[in-house]
């Protein structure tokens, strides 16, 4: 059985890790795997391959985080972020939207679809776009969510990181990145199954845009224990089943 997670968003969630700072990949003999050309492969990097310069993501550790806590099942990454996309560009309808859409469908085939990670923001930072974050966010979940047939299907954000205070080439990027931040936070706290992962303290490559390497190993970290509140809520519940299926044997 393969439990898998659809990657989606812009650069930070391709992933920008230097590769040459990263430790070796560990796919755990096999158990971390890569849908590529609709078949599971065993994880390679660069996992999410948008550019010709993409390198470690967040995604790295997030699996190996579920895959050291199921022992059972291999663990399945469906690549289809795009750095330096708009939310625009992620709408029902947009090719970005239709390629996940696509891949997800190709994965259910195989495997599991347990959540969705989403990080993604950048391109947003204007007082425009910030303020229809939420409303266009809400519509692009609603329909994956739809279309999948999954409508309670977990979805882990991430906050921008907070080095962008700092970042030199786009002054709207530096002053507007907590508008963004603002909105991510309330999505985490309002948005049904949605959960929020922090960025705070995290560091950056030297562009002050992207996470580096070691700060995406413990990215996705966070992205897991964000994660974990709907990991038992699903044990829970089926655990109430089981007793519930109990009971009615026991009764016939």
């Amino acid at each position: 059985m393969i439990h898998s997670f659809l990657l989606i968003g812009q650069s930070n969630a391709a992933g920008r890790g230097f590769l040459e700072e990263a430790q070796p990949l560990e796919t755990l003999d096999g158990r971390i795997k890569v849908l590529r050309n609709g078949r599971w492969q065993a994880a390679f990097r660069p996992i999410n391959f948008d550019r010709s310069f993409s390198g470690t993501c967040l995604a790295e550790s997030f699996a190996q985080r579920y895959a050291l806590a199921h022992g059972g099942v291999d663990v399945g990454i469906i690549p289809c972020a795009d750095g330096g996309t708009q939310l625009s560009q992620w709408l029902p309808g947009e090719v970005l939207f239709e390629n996940a859409l696509s891949c997800a469908r190709l994965a259910m085939r195989t495997s599991n679809l347990k959540a969705i990670l989403w990080h993604q923001g950048e391109s947003d930072c204007t007082d425009e776009k910030a303020a229809l974050y939420k409303e266009r966010f809400t519509l692009i979940m609603d329909s994956l969510r739809g279309e999948l047939g999954l409508p309670d299907l977990p979805i882990i954000i991430g906050e921008l990181g907070e080095y962008l205070s700092e970042h030199e080439r786009w002054a709207n990027i530096r002053e507007k990145y907590p508008l963004i931040n603002e909105k991510l936070r309330e999505l985490g706290e309002s948005y049904p199954n949605c959960a929020l992962a922090s960025a705070k303290g995290l560091a950056a490559n030297p562009d002050k845009l992207h996470f580096c390497a070691n700060a995406l190993v413990e990215f996705g970290e966070r992205y897991y224990e964000a994660y974990e509140q709907f990991d038992k809520n699903e044990v829970t519940a089926i655990n109430v089943s089981s007793d519930s299926a109990r009971s009615e044997i026991e009764l016939l």
